[in-house]
């Protein structure tokens, strides 16, 4: 179906069984894991999706990797992380977890991806963004998490590290100790990259569980290379280049695609995309230095789909800037539930055990938890209700998965609907619960990707179909959140 060769590098002249899969993927060298996740970056921001785009460490892991051809996320920052890091849908945690949100997204005592890797004997780290609780009081380290670094809240400058003008503002910190000063003058990305290659190379007798959580390359795009003085801005002599273009590494990339690129807008967050790259680079040669690539299992993904347009002036240096991801072969953006929105670029890589090729099933980042837990054999004491389900054989064995419907909702004020059943997609906007069939629009994404062409009226059997399964999943929203 995926990958006709994938089982070759995990057994050579043996038979193979799918009961082994445990036992070749646990043992008593147990594997780090690093989970990576970038920011705002849509399917058409990263290399292997679009040849316009520098991104060459990230293509190298995908390609020596699984790519998760359909793998799907929430919206937004928020909802995303939720469904990352518990397995399940925000909206069984309630409204608060449905949008970018200050607030505590979801209990202190909830289990998490890193709470089982704590429970499991690992070290556990957060490098970069929380957004899941910007106060300390609900920081990461209540979470599972040993030790964070980073922001607690959500976009910030990149430069000075600051969060919007307000209480939460100052989000720099260290264990939740806020660092004074917030590291002024180093780009975001790099803090964070420094701060993973430590923990990487550092020597410790236990494996570790990273998620690194990158700002980039969600606004604001700031670029300056060595002019750490100078924010990015167009230049005076020329409106269609930036200050200090020629000079700055990020936009002029040895195979000049980024200079290639007219539109300067578009340029930057190409640049930003090079830096993100080249960060993500930087992690692997420590794995490498370290002697510990070989047994390191690497996960990465999108939070969610491009920002596209941004009106600027809401964190410090921030441009406002107008169509300046690449244009993606689906439509929405951030923020809608449309494939645009949600549907992203991810990947899974482990040297030997995973064999390179695409996974087309369809996938959702809820199903990262789960599937970590079985790779893990971890026996949570409470059985765990997670929406996601354990796609290890399809990544490891090349099984096909079962149709199952994925969900979503959006906003605090639910304003955005959808669901998905094998090819079929239902979709409605607007804050009127969808109590009934004839409220979707109904889509088929085989033969129309796009979303162009509202097929409801032709297929009602379908849409009362997925209305069910939808009305299954609402209900779990509004039982009380456990």
């Amino acid at each position: 179906m995926k990958r006709p060769h994938l089982l070759r590098s995990l057994i050579t002249g043996m038979a193979f069984q799918i009961a082994l899969i445990p036992s070749l993927l646990r043992g008593a060298d147990r594997p780090n894991v690093l989970v990576i996740i970038s920011d705002d970056q849509g399917w058409a921001d990263i290399g292997y999706n679009n040849p316009k785009v520098y991104t060459p460490n990230l293509d190298t892991l995908a390609r020596t990797g699984v790519t998760f051809i359909n793998h799907y996320v929430m919206p937004q920052c928020t909802p995303t992380r939720v469904a990352l890091l518990t397995g399940r849908y925000p909206g069984r945690f309630g409204t608060q977890a449905l949008q970018a949100h200050n607030g505590p997204a979801f209990p202190i005592g909830t289990p998490t991806i890193a709470s089982m890797f704590k429970q499991s004997g690992y070290a556990t780290f957060l490098c970069g963004k929380w957004h899941l609780g910007c106060s300390p009081k609900h920081g990461p380290n209540f979470h599972g998490f040993d030790h964070s670094y980073g922001s607690l809240a959500g976009a910030i400058g990149m430069y000075d590290h600051r969060y919007r003008e307000g209480p939460l503002s100052d989000t720099w910190h260290r264990d939740h100790q806020l660092i004074e000063g917030h590291e002024n003058g180093v780009h975001a990305t790099d803090l964070v990259t420094r701060e993973a290659v430590d923990i990487i190379e550092k020597k410790r007798d236990k494996p570790f569980f990273l998620y690194l959580a990158f700002h980039a390359v969600h606004t604001p795009l700031d670029e300056r290379g060595p002019f750490v003085d100078q924010p990015t801005k167009p230049d005076p002599n020329n409106p269609n280049r930036w200050i200090n273009e020629d000079r700055i590494k990020w936009f002029n990339d040895p195979e000049g695609r980024i200079q290639s690129e007219p539109d300067p807008e578009k340029r930057l967050l190409l640049a930003a995309a090079y830096h993100l790259d080249h960060a993500i680079g930087e992690i692997v040669d420590a794995l490498e230095r370290s002697g510990k690539r070989e047994n390191t299992l690497i996960l990465f993904s999108s939070d969610n789909g491009p920002q596209v347009n941004w009106g600027g002036n809401a964190y410090p240096d921030d441009l406002k800037l107008t169509d300046f991801n690449q244009p993606l072969p689906m439509k929405g953006k951030k923020l809608d539930v449309w494939e645009g929105g949600i549907h992203v670029p991810a990947f899974a890589n482990w040297p030997g055990r995973i064999s390179p090729g695409e996974l087309t099933d369809y996938v959702h980042i809820i199903d990262w938890f789960p599937t970590l837990a079985s790779i893990m054999d971890y026996q949570p004491e409470e059985s765990i209700p997670w929406d996601g389900i354990d796609i290890s054989e399809a990544i490891f064995a090349d099984e096909p998965l079962e149709s199952r419907d994925l969900y979503w909702i959006w906003n605090r004020r639910i304003n955005r609907w959808a669901l998905r059943y094998g090819d079929w997609k239902i979709v409605k906007y607007g804050r009127d619960e969808p109590t009934h069939a004839g409220a979707w629009q109904l889509f088929n994404l085989k033969n129309d990707p796009k979303e162009k062409n509202n097929v409801a009226a032709t297929h009602p059997e379908v849409v009362e179909t997925l209305h069910k399964r939808f009305l299954v999943q609402r209900s779990k929203d509004l039982q009380k959140h456990k």
